[in-house]
């Protein structure tokens, strides 16, 4: 059950990543037109895509650990199943739980206090900086748990909704 809700947590997230960065296609293309072609650049278009590509990368990177989208070497240890597989994953994910834990707690941190001080970006549209800190945390959490829940799967042996389904990746 805690695995199906974490699976579908990231799977909605990344869903919304995909379709953010579709949005931001299309900002640049209505940019390009309007600078070039009516010569009239926009104020908002620079800022909002960085911003969605910034809450795309971070809240993105479980999904890409839950489809095993990750970057993987598979020379040695090929064969799933096998002890050394298995070590060899979990020693990926114990890695990757570091980056996520500092990048989670620092991130909170930095969110937490311009969240308390009202900081705002240094641009026209003055976004709440703690609109553009809050995907550090909030995709490192994330991370963080479906790596619990991949973490389980390597020992455990108990399959993903993928998996079930009959989908390969």
């Amino acid at each position: 059950m805690l695995l199906r809700c974490i699976d579908t947590v990231s799977e909605w997230t990344g869903k919304l990543c995909a379709w953010s960065l579709f949005a931001v296609g299309c900002f640049i293309t209505y940019e390009v037109v309007m600078r070039y072609v009516f010569n009239a650049p926009t104020i908002w278009v620079d800022e909002v895509s960085r911003v969605l590509m910034v809450w795309s990368v971070y809240l993105a990177a479980a999904f890409a650990l839950k489809h095993k989208e990750m970057v993987v070497i598979e020379l040695v240890f090929r064969t799933p199943g096998t002890l050394g597989r298995k070590l060899s994953d979990s020693f990926a994910l114990v890695f990757m739980f570091i980056f996520a834990v500092v990048s989670c707690f620092y991130g909170f941190e930095l969110w937490m206090k311009s969240t308390l001080a009202g900081h705002t970006t240094d641009t026209y549209l003055a976004l709440p900086k703690w609109f553009t800190h809050a995907p550090v945390w909030l995709g490192s959490g994330l991370l963080v748990l479906q790596g619990i829940a991949e973490l389980i799967r390597v020992w455990t042996a108990v399959p993903n909704d993928e998996e079930v389904s009959g989908a390969t990746h």
